[in-house]
């Protein structure tokens, strides 16, 4: 005797929408969007609400699904459930109305942001940006120009990209090898996947390649996470490593 599958109707979005909703909530996401795992405390403080009531933001959060909870010792720690919350929350961010800024805090935060970022973990911003149009200048990546034609082709903002038919080209496959990319996202032949970014409606690299590359950035201490929820600063170091980096000097290679 088999048992048949349950009839599902369309998706309840009205439902999980209400865990974005609440301000407190978003933010507590918003902090956890980087992918680190942070504790309530932290998290309370993220959200500017007493740590006696984050617990019950908390819940509803864990109740839909947007987060999960892992025990070290005697602390919780929460984290993003999957990339898809993290995907929501960039649309979000490129739907939503700017608030004005109003305190040096909202304008540090605004910033770091717009300097550098992680989106889906890879990176974004200005340095993420900047970036793939090194890539493009290099000749490393070949396709498009790197930049944003609103109504020219499907492409919206705070999105994945779709018009714009980006390939790594062998000198660009031969150079990220050298600085130790894995040889499986080197090929030349597959579509690499971009995203329109919010704050600069310009492409940065996306999917498993720019995600490897941020990696890579951080393992050689390029780049370092910021104090704003996912926000990141490119050093000192970094800066030197990334204009060397496409110009055949083997600097990037060294770690």
């Amino acid at each position: 005797m088999t048992t048949s599958e349950p009839v599902r109707g369309e998706p309840d979005i009205a439902r999980v929408a209400s865990a974005f909703a609440d301000p407190r909530r978003a933010r507590v996401l918003m902090a956890l969007a980087d992918g680190r795992a942070l504790p309530a405390g932290r998290l309370a403080a993220e959200a500017g609400i007493a740590a006696s009531t984050i617990s019950n933001h908390l819940a509803v959060l864990l109740d839909h699904g947007l987060v999960t909870v892992e025990k070290h010792g005697r602390h919780r720690y929460y984290r993003l459930s999957s990339s898809e919350v993290e995907g929501v929350l960039e649309a979000l961010a490129g739907l939503a109305p700017r608030t004005p800024v109003t305190s040096l805090r909202q304008h540090t935060r605004a910033a770091a942001l717009r300097a550098a970022r992680t989106c889906y973990h890879h990176l974004a911003g200005r340095a993420g940006v900047a970036l793939f149009q090194q890539f493009l200048a290099a000749g490393w990546i070949t396709g498009g120009d790197g930049e944003h034609h609103p109504g020219a082709t499907r492409d919206r903002l705070s999105a994945p990209g779709r018009g714009t038919h980006y390939r790594l080209t062998p000198d660009g496959a031969a150079g990220l090898a050298a600085w130790h990319i894995a040889p499986r996202l080197l090929s030349t032949e597959r579509p690499l996947r971009y995203c329109v970014d919010w704050t600069e409606e310009a492409h940065h690299l996306a999917g498993p390649l720019g995600a490897a590359i941020t990696t890579r950035l951080f393992e050689l201490g390029w780049i370092t996470r910021g104090t704003v929820p996912r926000s990141v600063r490119v050093t000192e170091r970094g800066r030197d490593g990334l204009a060397a980096l496409t110009s055949g000097s083997r600097l990037s290679s060294t770690g």
